[in-house]
């Protein structure tokens, strides 16, 4: 999966005229070898730790990339940041989010989809994308 999508991040630079560089590469690395909705912010501190020399702003346009070439999804969840997750061809979920602590736990439920299908069907709507994020405390911050 990480080589797949490495080599499609290698492909979409290409076509887009643009050069391969170490930077992008220790980013890449970092990115796909961490939990899903990373904030900009996180993966900029976690890759400070062993390559001081990347700067913000190379984190920032990166993840932009990773996001324009598909390997990447840009999510935000009302708190002004915007965080990013692995996109994988034909996955959907949808996420549950705390509103204390702000944990993100993402789920799967088929009757929930096939409920959206059913609404979408009777007002004769065609659904191209779609998300469904249920904000309140998680089980931990509820004791």
């Amino acid at each position: 999966m990480k080589q797949a999508k490495k080599k499609a991040f290698r492909d979409f630079i290409t076509q887009k005229g643009l050069k391969s560089t170490r930077q992008r590469d220790v980013i890449l690395d970092c990115f796909l070898a961490s939990a899903r909705h990373i904030s900009i912010e996180e993966l900029y501190l976690k890759l400070r730790a062993k390559n001081p020399n990347i700067g913000y702003a190379t984190v920032y346009r990166t993840l932009k990339l990773f996001a324009e070439s598909g390997i990447a999804r840009e999510i935000q969840f009302g708190d002004g940041q915007t965080r990013y997750e692995h996109a994988t061809e034909g996955e959907h979920h949808d996420h549950l989010v705390c509103t204390r602590c702000g944990k993100i736990i993402e789920f799967e439920n088929e009757t929930i989809e096939k409920l959206q299908e059913e609404v979408a069907k009777s007002h004769g709507f065609l659904i191209e994308n779609h998300k469904l994020e249920l904000y309140g405390v998680c089980s931990l911050c509820k004791k």
